[in-house]
């Protein structure tokens, strides 16, 4: 079997793992954000149940952040009451991003996610089976019910090589993206694999799950290995690790060859995440607006080498720069080692621990601006500003433009230091 079938077949209730037929796989962790949490913890009240049955359920308040009026202090507290109410852990405002925090704080290899957020599949970095759904299907999970889908097809990318300088992780998913669409995952589950995962770390891992939501498919995954094992390590949860990976003549619907050694730096132009180009083929743009953050790329990493590399340096007097780093536990490390301070002095916004300019909250850019963004969607007016033309870029791409004040190719400057 392959990494996928493993651990749907260790979760199945009923059905047959035949890409196409209807399966139900029991959840072990469910995650609400709250935007659509408090309609999922209503609907989980409404089930008469006295406390939930997952191994671990986790209210995270990352979203509606500004609170420029009372109503969503109101959902903060309901959700708060409620969850504690019922057993689920709460993660309160300020504290970080859900995807980043649970990939912290609670993955586990070979577990099910199940969450109320499309890019759930973070966690797909981490070894675990993430998948993003509708409030009720977790309320149901909560309450011990499985989760219902198709079973999809299993399309595995072959990953060979090593990344070249100033080449990241959120190159390797863009040319994913360029090759397949933004439709080319429905109904499938991609799976890693090859000696290039060897290479890349779980927060590097996780950014490529993570927009896999945006291929359309129902979840990514890596396999769990010794990279995983040091990740765990680190957050002092060694414990939690358990190895996986796929049968040597595992079968799967589609196999997707990608050297990393020949990738350059890529960036998905307005208004799709599948509009990729080289940066270098796009030229050298002036822009607006840069910001730095989101689930996809906010983790310790990336933040490190956005530091190093406006260390000394200013931002470009034309661009705003703004920082949003994933959780209290990078943001604190940040802190502690000085690399807020060189981010702060080069002229950097440092924004919450949250989603923030990602989904809207805050930072619209000006009429017809150009804004840089670390995120995973650029769908038209998402920023907030109809008029405004929003690339998709890697963190050092978008640092080394803030500071010239144009798109500009990482490839041609300084190799940022192995972090």
């Amino acid at each position: 079997m392959n990494l996928a079938e493993k651990i749907i077949s260790a979760h199945l209730v009923s059905g047959r793992m035949k890409a196409g037929e209807e399966i139900a796989i029991t959840i072990d962790q469910t995650l609400t954000q709250d935007s659509t949490g408090t309609m999922a913890y209503l609907q989980f009240e409404s089930m008469g149940i006295d406390k939930v049955r997952t191994y671990k359920s986790v209210a995270y308040i990352d979203h509606n952040t500004l609170q420029t009026g009372f109503e969503n202090a109101d959902d903060h507290a309901y959700i708060q009451s409620v969850a504690l109410k019922h057993g689920i852990s709460v993660s309160k405002p300020g504290n970080g991003i859900c995807h980043q925090v649970h990939l912290e704080r609670f993955g586990v290899p070979g577990m099910t996610l199940l969450g109320s957020d499309s890019h759930t599949p973070t966690c797909g970095g981490l070894g675990m089976l993430a998948i993003g759904a509708g409030g009720l299907d977790v309320a149901v999970a909560m309450g011990g019910g499985p989760l219902y889908l198709t079973m999809p097809k299993v399309v595995k990318v072959e990953l060979t090589g090593r990344l070249g300088s100033n080449v990241s992780a959120k190159d390797v998913i863009l040319e994913v993206l360029r090759r397949l669409t933004v439709k080319g995952g429905v109904g499938k589950i991609i799976e890693y694999g090859g000696e290039g995962v060897k290479t890349l770390s779980v927060p590097e891992r996780a950014t490529i799950t993570n927009m896999g939501a945006e291929l359309g498919a129902t979840t990514s995954i890596f396999p769990s290995d010794n990279v995983t094992k040091a990740f765990l390590k680190a957050q002092g949860r060694e414990d939690a690790y358990r190895p996986l990976k796929a049968d040597g003549r595992a079968r799967y619907a589609d196999v997707i060859e990608i050297d990393l050694s020949s990738l350059t730096p890529l960036a998905a132009c307005p208004h799709s995440p599948d509009a990729v180009k080289p940066v270098k083929e796009i030229g050298k743009i002036k822009i607006d607006q840069v910001c730095i953050g989101s689930c996809t790329n906010s983790s310790y990493l990336d933040m490190m080498k956005v530091a190093a590399i406006l260390k000394g340096k200013t931002v470009h007097p034309d661009v705003s720069l703004t920082i949003s780093p994933g959780s209290r536990q990078v943001l604190t490390m940040l802190a502690e080692n000085g690399a807020l301070a060189d981010i702060v002095r080069a002229g950097a916004r440092i924004l919450e621990c949250a989603c923030g300019p990602c989904i809207g909250m805050g930072q619209s850019p000006k009429n017809n601006a150009v804004s840089l963004r670390t995120f995973n969607r650029n769908f038209y007016a998402r920023s907030g500003t109809a008029t405004a033309s929003v690339y998709l870029v890697s963190p050092e791409t978008a640092a080394y433009s803030a500071v010239n004040g144009y798109l500009t190719d990482p490839a041609d400057c300084p190799a940022v230091p192995e972090i």
